[in-house]
């Protein structure tokens, strides 16, 4: 009985894909397989809060987004920086976008990054960070997470690798990496406005106004509601083919 059971439920089986199969040569694949697939799930970025947990400390219409790379920075708040430049606070994506702005010859003063564990501000002089954990950098291959505690930043360490060092220490690891990681956002972020010029074409009211950063760009969509059906990504698109067209 068993035996016959189970020659049953595999010619069942079998039959099903059969079926499939003929849909399929008839054109109608799409349809036919739906039912036995499992909706793909979408993958939660480990850098991402929610918005109402991520500090907001620079202001304007743009103090949501990086204003060197124009990210958005709830998406990216657990590798969030800080700063004083000129009297007023930046607030940077990353590491990578902090030494960026160094490089570019402002002061900064004041820096803070965010503590993993409680996502509060913290000077970056009393944190510990953990480098190259297998947990995915922002900006950069190399991820730098910042911690509070130091057992904290031992513990995820263990748990996802990496190295704990100081702030000079992962600083330095992201001014050596400066060159090859700005290559390769280049490339992502040609690739992105590219597409953000089709976007624009397509979903956007049209404007001559020229932007200075994406940050500026996006701001603009945003207050403007110069563009319809958009998602954080889609802006993030146009807003550079708006920067650098």
């Amino acid at each position: 009985m068993k035996k016959l059971l189970l020659t049953l439920l595999a010619l069942g089986v079998a039959t099903t894909f059969a079926q499939a199969e003929m849909k399929c040569q008839a054109g109608k694949c799409g349809a036919a397989m739906k039912s036995m697939q499992k909706p793909k799930k979408m993958m939660k970025m480990f850098q991402a809060v929610p918005k109402g947990k991520a500090v907001l400390l620079q202001d304007g219409k743009a103090k949501a987004f990086c204003p060197e790379c124009g990210m958005t920075l709830p998406m990216f708040f657990k590798t969030n920086h800080a700063a004083t430049v000129n009297g007023k606070v930046k607030q940077y994506c990353s590491m990578h976008c902090l030494v960026g702005d160094v490089k570019s010859g402002a002061k900064l003063t004041d820096i803070k990054v965010v503590d993993v564990t409680t996502l509060k501000f913290i000077s970056v002089e009393k944190a510990t960070y953990v480098v190259g954990s297998n947990k995915k950098g922002t900006m950069s291959m190399v991820s730098k997470y910042a911690f509070a505690n130091k057992a904290d930043a031992e513990a995820f360490a263990k748990a996802n690798a990496g190295k704990v060092v100081d702030y000079a220490a992962a600083y330095k690891v992201a001014e050596s990496d400066f060159e090859n990681d700005g290559k390769m956002i280049a490339k992502k972020q040609a690739m992105m406005a590219q597409k953000g010029e089709m976007m624009y074409g397509k979903l956007c009211q049209k404007t001559d106004k020229k932007f200075s950063t994406t940050a500026e760009a996006k701001a603009f969509i945003i207050d403007n509601k110069l563009c319809k059906n958009l998602n954080p990504k889609k802006t993030q698109a146009i807003g550079l083919y708006l920067k650098n067209r």
